[in-house]
């Protein structure tokens, strides 16, 4: 036997040996961005035996893998701005939690129903607030790269179905100059961390036509991405008449993936959803569904499920907590790490 045949045959016995390539993650997350402003309000979260617990630590206790933290530019009094951005994200770090970074890129709340540029950016030119976007969003990774956290996820806008910084970037106006504004944001995430993927979120991940809308025109420009995020609630579709019930939203979003995949060749993640909190047994069949949908009904192109603000309660009916405690709707999360544990 030659040299050469005796090196080709070990190599062979070395890959018929070596052990099988560790399957990634189903990542199962939480917003929980408002932790930090929770607790200076005297908040206090306590696990389900009634023991206190910080809140990243809870969602650990809970068997979640990851968080999602929003970034606002000028947020009055500091909260979800840059420097409560890195103490979360030392949090994460500290559990051992994969960060998604959501840059709203305004002082306040952005979403489909408003998309308000930061009040010292309103003045601004087209080419000069779209350096502004470039900048911030290299300043906050530069920030939080330099105190060692690896961010894993970033999201260029916060569910920009209609675009963001409105008006100059309303996609039903401006499509190029919203595609610009995201190349823009993608440019700078990649500058400071080449590995993460840079996510571009809708809202109604039931309806695939607000995401052809987006996509084709994104496309159309030239903008990369790296992946798709979803807002995946039965609730709010069955309000808006997008769906008749729960089980409707569960089949639709996971059929759009599967769409979106085809068409784009996008990976997915449903980075927001929720159920009512007041019905917490539906809410946990609820969200039992919706995180088997993802992992078994999307052709393996989601990768993940994220509840926004678990810990949220009085106005905003779609936390998952009561009297500061998780209810039975984070148990579908537990349930479902444990099951992927045990894969």
């Amino acid at each position: 036997m030659t040299h050469r045949l005796i090196l080709t045959v070990l190599a062979a016995a070395m890959t018929l040996l070596a052990p099988a390539q560790q399957k990634a993650p189903f990542w199962l997350g939480a917003d929980i961005s408002g932790t930090t402003e929770m607790e200076s309000q005297g908040v206090r979260l306590t696990n389900s035996k009634g023991d206190i617990r910080e809140n990243t630590a809870l969602m650990k206790e809970l068997g979640l893998n990851a968080v999602r933290l929003r970034v606002w530019v000028n947020p009055r009094n500091g909260w979800s701005g840059a420097q409560d951005v890195l103490e979360m994200a030392k949090r994460a770090r500290y559990y051992g939690l994969a960060v998604m970074i959501d840059f709203h890129y305004s002082d306040w709340w952005a979403d489909p129903g408003k998309q308000t540029i930061p009040a010292q950016w309103q003045y601004l030119k087209y080419d000069e607030l779209k350096y502004q976007l470039g900048l911030h969003t290299e300043d906050v990774l530069r920030l939080l790269k330099d105190n060692g956290i690896d961010v894993k996820w970033v999201q260029v806008g916060n569910e920009t179905t209609h675009g963001f910084l409105w008006p100059m970037g309303r996609a039903e106006d401006h499509m190029e100059q919203y595609a610009e504004l995201t190349q823009t944001g993608y440019e700078a995430v990649k500058r400071v961390y080449p590995e993460a993927q840079v996510i571009v979120h809708l809202d109604g991940g039931c309806d695939p036509k607000r995401y052809d809308f987006i996509f084709d025109g994104l496309r159309k420009y030239g903008v990369h991405w790296d992946m798709i995020g979803l807002s995946v609630y039965p609730f709010w579709d069955v309000q808006a008449h997008l769906e008749p019930d729960w089980q409707g939203t569960v089949r639709d979003f996971a059929a759009n993936i599967r769409h979106l995949y085809q068409k784009y060749g996008s990976e997915c993640m449903v980075v927001e959803t929720g159920a009512e909190a007041a019905k917490p047994d539906e809410g946990k069949r609820i969200m039992a569904a919706v995180i088997k949908a993802a992992r078994e009904d999307c052709g393996g192109h989601c990768h993940g499920v994220f509840y926004w603000a678990p810990e949220l309660e009085g106005s905003y009916p779609l936390g998952a907590f009561a009297h500061h405690r998780p209810t039975a709707i984070m148990d579908a999360f537990t349930e479902a790490a444990q099951l992927q544990k045990n894969d």
